[in-house]
């Protein structure tokens, strides 16, 4: 039987090395296996290996944690496994057989990279990169992902990476820029693929990957085969968009906090406050509009769409059409762009023209004639009358749009009906409407606590695992993060998609009955501090707490006792 030599890549961890060398040599014993173990660490190697004394028919394993570089193997052949993998399993790690849980690549292993990203950069994101990462341990292939979250790149791939993988998996609900990723087999996803089954998509990708039209620079792509839909495109402009609401938000609301509702009086210029409204109000809102037209024209477009996008958005702006002429300005600006890329023809030493120079002054032009003389006028007049209707709900048609939006919220958890929801309730807020999002967010924090104070009422409902994420599950309702409920709703989704439905409808009614508004589009419990952040904050306290409430009965009512209750974590 050939002998094993594993290589430890421990870094600052030098214990966790060495108890994950331990575990391979007892591992190795038992199995009756001849194996020498190198740990590298921080404060040096232990145990160095002697590189002549392997021969071709040798293991050579490599252990370190996902996001490590293997730069150390110099290129041999080699099987690699998480550091995790030894220490849960170090048996079935040394088997490496079958696509188990230890099971490692061979030296003919796929090499996978992979970027993940949602329109909030937050829930989605990260849950989709854990399951691409779950699905490659279980293949056995080595991968890399890159996050784009809301504070930018994670783990961001290098250009030598990208060069070496044999496969690009996009698992994003937004677009995501794809000029470095030319010349390469790239296979495009949403998240929820790669949340609930990474190693299928995984699969998938390695079949129907397509080569990657264009150039890897910042030109634009001539030619982008694969399209995607309108959703996506909204998602990205959302994406963008939502610093902007954040940031001017939060500054108006300090601006109240500081210097009452009359902060913006002429008799309060010079003041901190009036400072405040001004740059949240006349900077940060006003940016809003535009960027969501820019960034929905970019997810078309590429690079030439930004300027024409934003140039619409602002004209949709200053003509009253508000978020509706801004999105459609956005798709305006950005399928305009993409026609005339294709129409315009230039020899090869004026195509660096167009997307500096032809595309953005066409496609501004088009689209700034298209928002003054023709779309421009009916747009701002429907948002006349959807804001004047809103502003005016009172009683029962207030509830009946809180039932609505807190349904969508709890439907598909993150998803596109979710999102949908999400995104009206937002764009209303560069509208000076408010209460939609406080309901929006009422709504979309109720399933993961309704679900965490489920587990403390019925713990016989739930297996032990589910018992374990019930902490998670609070913290991340408590931020306004729904995906939270998402590992509960996946094992029992026809009881406890209703139950979560519900509480939250409750949630969104009483808010929108109580005149609940909420001028900041995320954050959960811990933007409601905040001085002028939320109105009637004991009345959108009460509609949380009553959603949850709800959410928990029904979980109750509906999910049936597991097999054999399980005791509640300590």
């Amino acid at each position: 039987m050939s002998r094993i030599f594993a290589i430890v890549q421990a870094g600052a961890s030098g214990v966790t090395g060495v108890l994950a060398g331990e575990a391979l040599r007892k591992a190795a014993q038992a199995a009756g296996r001849e194996i020498e173990v190198e740990v590298h660490t921080d404060l040096g190697v232990l145990n160095p290996l002697a590189p002549e004394t392997l021969s071709p028919d040798d293991m050579l394993l490599f252990v370190a944690p996902q996001a490590a570089d293997d730069g150390v193997m110099k290129g041999k052949p080699h099987r690699r496994v998480d550091i995790d993998a030894v220490l849960s399993d170090p048996a079935a790690v040394l088997d490496g057989a079958g696509g188990d849980a230890g099971a490692l690549p061979s030296s003919s292993a796929p090499s996978i990279v992979a970027v993940t990203s949602c329109p909030t950069g937050i829930a989605h994101t990260f849950m989709a990169a854990e399951g691409l990462q779950e699905g490659a341990r279980q293949l056995g292939y080595p991968i890399r992902v890159e996050t784009q979250g809301s504070v930018g790149a994670g783990n961001a791939l290098t250009d030598g990476e990208i060069a070496a993988a044999d496969v690009v998996i996009i698992a994003a609900d937004r677009e995501v820029d794809r000029g470095r990723f030319a010349g390469k087999r790239v296979f495009a996803s949403n998240t929820k693929p790669a949340i609930t089954g990474g190693a299928k998509l995984i699969e998938r990708a390695l079949a129907e990957a397509k080569v990657q039209g264009g150039q890897a620079s910042g030109a634009a792509k001539a030619d982008r085969e694969e399209r995607v839909g309108p959703y996506k495109h909204l998602m990205t402009g959302v994406s963008f968009m939502l610093p902007f609401v954040v940031a001017g938000g939060l500054l108006i609301a300090l601006a109240f906090a500081l210097g009452g509702i009359h902060a913006n009086d002429d008799a309060a210029k010079g003041t901190l406050a009036h400072a405040l409204f001004q740059i949240g109000a006349n900077g940060g809102f006003a940016l809003i509009v535009p960027a969501l037209a820019g960034y929905i024209a970019f997810s078309i477009a590429d690079r030439p769409g930004i300027a024409p996008g934003m140039i619409g958005g602002m004209l949709a702006a200053n003509i009253g059409a508000g978020f509706l002429g801004g999105i459609v300005a956005g798709f305006i600006a950005g399928y305009g762009v993409h026609w005339l890329n294709r129409l315009i023809q230039l020899p090869r030493n004026l195509q660096g023209l167009k997307p500096v120079l032809i595309l953005p002054l066409l496609g501004s032009l088009l689209t700034g004639l298209l928002m003054i003389y023709a779309v421009g006028t009916p747009v701002a007049a429907l948002l006349a009358t959807l804001t004047e209707a809103l502003r005016s709900m009172q009683g029962s048609s207030a509830i009946v749009l809180g039932l609505i939006l807190g349904a969508m919220s709890a439907f598909d958890m993150g998803g596109p009906v979710n999102k949908a929801g999400y995104a009206f309730s937002v764009g209303l807020i560069a509208s000076e409407v408010y209460t939609p999002m406080a309901a929006t967010m009422a709504a979309g924090m109720v399933p993961p606590l309704g679900l965490a104070l489920a587990t403390r009422l019925f713990r016989n409902r739930f297996t032990s695992e589910e018992l374990e994420a019930s902490g998670a599950a609070a913290v991340l309702g408590l931020a306004f993060v729904t995906e939270g409920a998402i590992p509960f709703a996946a094992r029992d989704p026809f009881r406890v998609i209703p139950a979560l439905m519900a509480g939250s409808a409750v949630a969104g009614a009483i808010s929108m009955g109580s005149g609940v508004e909420l001028r900041v589009p995320h954050g959960g419990v811990f933007v409601l501090p905040i001085p002028g952040a939320v109105t009637h904050l004991l009345a959108y306290g009460a509609a949380i707490v009553a959603g949850t409430v709800v959410t928990a009965l029904v979980v109750g009512l509906l999910k049936r006792p597991v097999a054999v209750a399980e005791p509640l974590p300590a």
